[in-house]
């Protein structure tokens, strides 16, 4: 541990409350993270197009929120530290000392186990298993790795890419040629997503000492990497029709939208740029996820 850690984890070991609030706890979860692969999740199964009980839905919602709660609360337990040095995560309850780190590991712990057991029982093994799967690399892999290396990114995209298809195969027992498209749109779709955050935070992320582009190989390189990933995720949604999802106007929609993305890259590649440019990249990203399912589904 550093100097400049010491007094901050002592700090948070005295200021620490007995009992810490429902709102910490929850926070604890990284919710918007959460309910974005709960979304995504159910977007799996819905389009995998087969009739699901009720219980099957409550159990895919139920133990993908529980497992995805899981792996942010263990992320969140591991780095700590970390989350002290950074400006925007420091307010967090574990680096603030609102909740016990102890405290944060056993709940991370009994989401995980509680979360898969639902996934069994009311599912299938084998979403519980691809959940298992994505949990272990998140925290055990993503983790770790992103203080050593940039492509923690790429195993980090692994574990964000597999909610749709938890949902798919708790529809239909099993992971089609159309699911993996799914899991690869979702993983391209990361990629540039986490490259516009890492050129506005990349101060803050070498603070920290974790690895990113930006940091390691420079911004040019990032706004290639970024265009790249976007030029990828286009050609991906447009293959979904031929594997049987979306129709003409979800293909109008992503190949606009797509294109809108990609044109934002291209100026970044052709004129020098500042930090509100990948401010609003990010931005267009986050939008364009909820786009693409609604009009999967709308289909």
């Amino acid at each position: 541990m550093t100097p400049t850690t010491e007094p901050l984890a002592s700090a948070a070991a005295t200021s620490t409350p007995a009992v810490p609030s429902l709102r910490d706890l929850l926070a604890l979860t990284k919710p918007r993270i959460t309910l974005l692969s709960v979304t995504t999740a159910a977007a799996g199964l819905a389009l995998a197009r087969e009739r699901v009980t009720p219980g099957v839905l409550v159990s895919v919602v139920v133990g993908t929120a529980l497992v995805v709660g899981s792996a942010n609360s263990l992320n969140m337990y591991l780095e700590r530290e970390i989350d002290g040095r950074m400006a925007r995560t420091r307010s967090r309850p574990l680096p603030a000392g609102r909740v016990r780190p102890g405290l944060a590991l056993g709940l991370g712990i009994l989401q995980g186990l509680a979360g898969l057991l639902i996934l069994t029982l009311g599912a299938n093994v084998l979403t519980a298993f691809l959940a298992a799967l994505a949990l272990l690399v998140y925290v055990l892999v993503y983790t770790p790795l992103k203080q050593r290396s940039l492509h923690a990114l790429w195993v980090g995209a692994v574990a964000g890419a597999m909610p749709p298809l938890l949902g798919w195969s708790a529809a239909t027992g099993g992971v089609s040629t159309a699911a993996l498209a799914l899991f690869g749109l979702l993983f391209v779709w990361q990629i540039p997503h986490f490259l516009a955050i890492a050129l506005f935070r990349r101060d803050e992320y070498r603070n920290a000492g974790l690895k990113v582009l930006p940091n390691e190989h420079g911004e040019r390189a990032t706004r290639w990497g970024i265009f790249v990933g976007l030029l990828l995720q286009l050609l991906l949604t447009l293959a979904l029709p031929p594997l049987g999802l979306g129709g003409s106007l979800y293909i109008i929609g992503v190949a606009a939208f797509g294109s809108l993305l990609l044109g934002w890259s291209v100026i970044g590649l052709v004129r020098p740029v500042d930090d509100e440019w990948a401010r609003r990249l990010f931005l267009l990203t986050v939008a364009f996820l909820p786009l693409l399912f609604a009009l999967l589904i709308a289909s």
